[in-house]
């Protein structure tokens, strides 16, 4: 199974947040090199209670990697301060719906969203983000179909912490996202989001995926194999404009994995992505055997159940590199 790479959407992250940063009214507040003392971490969250401080302590905290390891504990466990966090968050909400979001206002909001995708990527913290429905707060950002820059970090940073959720199997954070949505606004955010949501966000229904309920989920109803399939179909048509290899490795691995359903198999002799056959597509894996292997992987799965046309099948293998 493959892992997607959350460091690199980070730095993206970070490259953004100190752009944006310099061109707002925060363009003072400089990264700080080192926190060398968790005296000097629990000073800055104490420092978020403050609405004075807020604005730089969040800052401080968020663009600072090397106390992210064991941040999320000291985030967790300090008194009130996933509340303020979650207020923070909240207050983008009220500015979703006019023309533009204030620069300064979604900073604050992100560098909040990106403690959080802390307290998500630690084995001690994270079910507790479940146990409290904090995801949640996070579908606003989701819905949204705006796709200028504010927003779309918006979106990138939320699904950032959904990524982190998944990370790591675990079918009860599947149950509960199943549960509450999410798979919609996942699909939302791989027909509006940019190259990097698109690819968060298929790698996100790729983790649902990987558990049985998650395949049990878009099996079971024919629509929601088609919604699931037309949008993947989709983004396979624009990498031809739009090349992405890391997008395509995890489209590639959702259609394998829902081809371990019979009735997924079925489903592709009309759903399957006729670009699949398309040397630009395919060029696009040529030196990667992973995911050669994936996609020959899914042809023969298909052909193996008598689902698809075998025509199909050996003209499809025939242009794959050997």
């Amino acid at each position: 199974m493959s892992n997607f790479s959350f460091a690199e959407w980070s730095n993206l992250l970070d490259q953004w947040g100190a752009s944006s940063s310099s061109s707002s009214s925060n363009a003072d507040h400089k990264p700080e090199k080192t926190i060398p003392t968790t005296t000097s971490v629990e000073k800055l969250i104490k420092e978020i209670e403050n609405p004075l401080t807020r604005e730089h302590a969040l800052f401080a905290l968020s663009r600072n990697r090397g106390i992210r390891a064991n941040l999320a504990p000291l985030l967790w466990n300090s008194t009130g301060t996933i509340y303020l966090l979650l207020e923070e968050i909240t207050t983008a909400y009220r500015v979703m719906s006019s023309p533009d979001l204030v620069a300064r206002a979604t900073n604050n909001v992100c560098n909040a969203l990106v403690l959080l995708q802390c307290v998500a990527s630690h084995p001690d913290t994270r079910m507790n983000l479940i146990k409290a429905n904090v995801p949640y707060y996070l579908y606003p950002f989701l819905e949204a179909k705006n796709k200028e820059k504010q927003y779309e970090y918006l979106r990138l940073t939320s699904l950032g912490i959904i990524g982190a959720l998944v990370k790591v199997d675990n079918a009860e954070i599947v149950h509960f996202l199943l549960q509450s949505e999410i798979v919609p606004l996942c699909l939302r955010c791989m027909e509006v989001g940019n190259e990097l949501s698109k690819t968060v966000a298929t790698f996100i229904i790729q983790k649902i995926l990987v558990q049985d309920e998650g395949l049990r989920y878009f099996c079971s109803f024919a629509e929601r194999f088609f919604a699931l399939t037309r949008v993947m179909g989709t983004m396979v048509d624009k990498l031809v404009d739009e090349p992405s290899s890391r997008l395509l490795k995890h489209i590639i691995r959702c259609f394998v994995r829902l081809s371990d359903c019979p009735r997924a198999c079925d489903g592709f002799k009309i759903s399957l992505p006729s670009k699949f056959r398309d040397a630009t597509i395919l060029n696009l894996i040529r030196d990667d055997p992973e995911a050669l292997e994936w996609l020959r992987q899914l042809l023969v799965n298909i052909a193996t159940g008598n689902r698809g046309s075998p025509s199909l099948i050996e003209e499809t293998l025939s242009l794959l590199p050997s």
